[in-house]
Parts: C-alpha cells; structure tokens; sequence
C-alpha cells in the first residue's frame, strides 16, 4: 500500500454511493463494557445477525480485538471472515476508510481520515481513541489498496452521504462542530470534501436527529436511495423536537438542485416513537471516566433511515413499535429489487448508533 499526496479528485477518484454494488463490507466487534451493556454480550448477538445477514449477499469481515478473536471466531458463521484487529470501539463505518473509485482505471483506494471519538476532549464520547484512528489505514493494507491521509482534517464517515453522482449530503450541527475542524471555516470544509470525495456540490442541511450524540450525522437524518432521490427522518408531531429539524430539512432540500440539475424527491421516512434508556439498562453498563455515561431515562436516537444497503438486500433497523411496520414498507417500495430484512437493534441504540454506523462498504 502507498500513502499518497494527490488529491483523489485529481486523480479522477469518486466516491461511489452505497447503493451502488459493493465488494465486501468491514465490521468491528464490539466489547467494551462502558459503552454496551453487560460486557456487550446482547449487542454481540445484534452484531451476529448483521453480519450474517449481509455475509448472504456480499463477502464481510470482522474487525476483532485480541481479547475476543476466538470467542467472534465460535460465535459468527464460516459466511464472516474474522480478522484480529486493535480498535477502541466497535463503529466501522465512522472510523474506516472511505473508498474512492476512478472507473475509467478500474481501481480502488482508500481516505484515512482523522478520528477523534465525536469531538475529541470537547465533546467526545469516549477516550483514547487512537487505536480507533489507526483502523483505516490497516483496512486499506487489508484490501491492497492504496490510500489518502489527511493530518489535520477529522471525519466520520456517518457524517456524509453521496449519490455517486457528484451530490453529497452532510450537516452543519457536526461537520462545522467545535470538536472537529473548529479552525476551518464552513468553505474550507466544502472544498476538502470536495478535492477528497470527487463530489461538485454539497447540500447542507442545519441539523440531524435530535440529541444525537454525534452532534447529528446525516446517515441517521437524510440519505440517497438513488441519484437525485433520498429519503427523510420524519415526524407530523409537532410536539416532537425532531419536528422543526425535519420541516426545516423538508423545505430545504425541496428548493435545490443536486450536481446535475435534478430537483429532488424526498420520500419521507417515519420516525419511530420516542426511546428512552431504562434504569435497568443502565445500571448494566460500566462506569468509567473514558466514555461519556448512559443515565436512565436518556433519549435514544432511533431512526429509520440509519439501515445498510448491501448488495441484493437492504438491512434496516426495527425497534418493536408501531412504525416497524410502515418502515419496512416504505422500504420495499423503494428498494423493490432488494430484499428488505428488519433486525431488532435496540442493543445498538443503547451504545448511541444503528446499522449504518457499524458497517462500511467497499466498492466494486
């Protein structure tokens, strides 16, 4: 693998959007115990049935801690490649590489963002996280590819999300957080992303999901099923705080153009009911003075829109409400080619994530 100076764009690299078809999906194991709850045994198995569902229809391997390589081993199918791999947490899609892709070469390569746990000492989740900040490179030794390093620019890649068509999505309550790149400014910002993810334009939307602890990614509010078509976090409640976020989001990105000139269709996707952290749940998980504490009676960030789009299928996220339901419907129309697979992921929700944010794709 070379470490590379270039700038992707430059290079005639893009980023390819996920419902394009990929060549495996990464995954981190989880098993810190101040962060899941009951030394992340019940989120283990959440993981188990990811994993082996997405392993149906694409290659996926494990990223794993040496203290819990033979237990993954034992406990995931012979479908999930297991590879031993130091990581702080178990969130692959955040702290990974982003794939680029030049198809006129037919090649692959990787983006090494920096990572710093949401916010570093500001308002980051937990702490260290170097370990966490090393993993994109070693997947990009993994994959043989050879990869874009950025010294000073920190990412998760829950933060974006691109059409594959020169259109990227993201937030301003994250990307322009104090905790990330506080000495940029809102256009340095856009013209990074757009040299490392070979997109022309970004579409910003003011907020996520409400208290969402990653100061509101947009993979949980807002991402592309298509070219020029994206689904919405939605709510008629306005009760709901998530209410106004939505509204605002809704009239936004109904007066702009994507890159090639295409008014949007924005599908609205309903919002399960309100979540809370029970004490029960709680006083399950470790306390420790490296991640940020899980009181009871904490909102939970539940969303719809938070699903994996593999090849052949659509994992997407059921929390045993009454909007299961609607969602998975809503699903199958949209993704009438794939199968759609709800899983029950209240124990990922419990460590501040869903889906998207435990997997990451690379392309073909």
């Amino acid at each position: 693998m070379r470490q590379l100076d270039s700038i992707p764009s430059a290079d005639g690299f893009h980023m390819p959007g996920e419902f394009e078809l990929h060549r495996r999906t990464y995954m981190i194991w989880p098993q810190r115990p101040d962060i899941w709850r009951l030394g992340a045994k019940p989120v283990q198995e959440v993981y188990r049935k990811v994993a082996e569902a997405i392993a149906e229809f694409e290659p996926v391997t494990m990223l794993v801690n040496e203290e819990q390589y033979q237990h993954a081993r034992r406990v995931l199918n012979s479908k999930v490649n297991v590879v031993e791999m130091s990581s702080n947490d178990a969130w692959a899609r955040d702290v990974g590489a982003t794939f680029v892709r030049n198809k006129t070469a037919n090649e692959i390569r990787g983006i090494d963002w920096r990572f710093n746990a949401w916010g570093g000492l500001i308002d980051g989740l937990y702490f260290p996280w170097h370990l966490d900040d090393q993993v994109a490179t070693k997947m990009c030794d993994l994959e043989h590819v050879d990869c874009y390093s950025l010294n000073h620019f920190i990412l998760e890649g829950g933060s974006i999300h691109t059409d594959g068509e020169g259109t990227l999505i993201a937030t301003e309550s994250c990307l322009l957080s104090k905790g990330r790149n506080s000495t940029l400014t809102k256009k340095q910002i856009e013209q990074t992303l757009q040299g490392y993810l070979g997109v022309d334009k970004v579409i910003w939307l003011k907020n996520g999901i409400y208290q969402d602890e990653t100061n509101g990614h947009v993979d949980n509010m807002c991402a592309f099923v298509r070219p020029g078509e994206l689904m919405l976090a939605w709510t008629d409640d306005p009760q709901n705080p998530q209410y106004v976020y939505s509204q605002a989001a809704y009239r936004h990105l109904a007066g702009v153009r994507d890159a090639r000139g295409r008014r949007l269709i924005v599908h609205k996707m309903p919002m399960p009911e309100a979540m809370y952290m029970t004490a029960g749940e709680s006083s399950e998980i470790d306390q420790t003075p490296f991640a940020k504490r899980r009181p009871d009676g904490m909102r939970l960030c539940g969303s719809y829109i938070n699903s994996y789009i593999c090849n052949g299928a659509v994992i997407i996220p059921k929390f045993n409400v009454p909007q299961d339901q609607q969602a998975c419907e809503i699903y199958r129309q949209l993704f009438p080619d794939r199968i759609i697979i709800p899983i029950y992921t209240r124990e990922i929700l419990l460590g501040g994530g869903n889906i998207h944010c435990i997997t990451q794709q690379v392309p073909q």
